[in-house]
């Protein structure tokens, strides 16, 4: 069966899509077969990967219109099941009993097509971020090292804890990972030493690896290009890659 791995923070500008595209990525390299699935109406994850977004998406899925494997996009830069704007009125429109479960249902059937399916939240905890956790073995979460980002992890623990109690006992967080990181700022350097603690507080870890600030990442999203192909001797990407190491360590 597929690792279902969710990047999640109810924070937006923290690296959501970027870490999920990065950790996806890295994983085809190392010789994976992974599917991404874009639940962010914003769709950055599916304009990267030069998906058609006149076509299927992950809100015919969520609303029961296709199946998963109908709605999937073979890109030039993997397999993924696309945004759509229509995924911002999720939370009105899939209101059944059994909402939080429908992307886990409909994932199942592909389990032994994918060794790894990485999932892309937007920032919010509403029913999209919701049938992710659910859906998923463990979550990433990508902050910056500022005091927002640390209330942003206490709250999404407590969706995490709730979605435990009643969605999906096995969840686990694999671990917290700093992105757009300065280690020349003192602020940054104390703000990683406060998160790092607030992580062992909660029973997960800092990864080893933060992804240090660089402007190839945003060079890479304007000509829709994996960051590993655009500029993969910059800063960037040899964290990210050191990232995706440290992740299969325990996959």
């Amino acid at each position: 069966m597929a690792h279902i791995t969710t990047v999640a923070l109810q924070k937006g500008g923290t690296g959501k899509s970027t870490t999920a595209h990065a950790l996806g990525q890295g994983l085809m390299k190392a010789g994976k077969k992974v599917l991404f699935i874009d639940l962010d109406p914003q769709g950055n994850l599916s304009c990267t990967m030069q998906a058609n977004n006149g076509k299927s998406s992950s809100y015919d899925v969520i609303t029961n219109r296709l199946t998963a494997k109908k709605s999937i996009q073979h890109t030039e830069h993997g397999d993924i099941i696309p945004s759509s704007p229509q995924l911002s009125g999720t939370d009105l429109e899939v209101t059944q009993t059994g909402k939080e479960y429908r992307m886990k249902e409909a994932i199942a059937p592909l389990g032994n097509h994918y060794d790894f399916v990485i999932i892309d939240t937007p920032p919010a905890l509403g029913t999209l971020t919701i049938n992710a956790l659910t859906a998923a073995a463990d979550v990433i979460i990508p902050v910056q090292a500022e005091t927002y980002s640390i209330q942003g992890i206490a709250q999404l623990f407590s969706t995490i804890d709730v979605v435990r109690n009643y969605c999906n006992p096995k969840l686990t967080v694999d671990g917290i990972l700093l992105t757009r990181f300065s280690s020349r700022a003192i602020l940054s350097r104390d703000m990683a030493d406060t998160i790092g603690n607030t992580s062992r507080q909660l029973g997960t870890k800092l990864f080893r690896t933060a992804i240090r600030e660089g402007i190839a990442v945003k060079e890479a999203q304007a000509m829709r290009v994996p960051l590993f192909t655009y500029a993969p001797e910059s800063n960037p990407a040899r964290d990210y890659e050191q990232f995706v190491a440290e992740y299969l360590e325990n996959h």
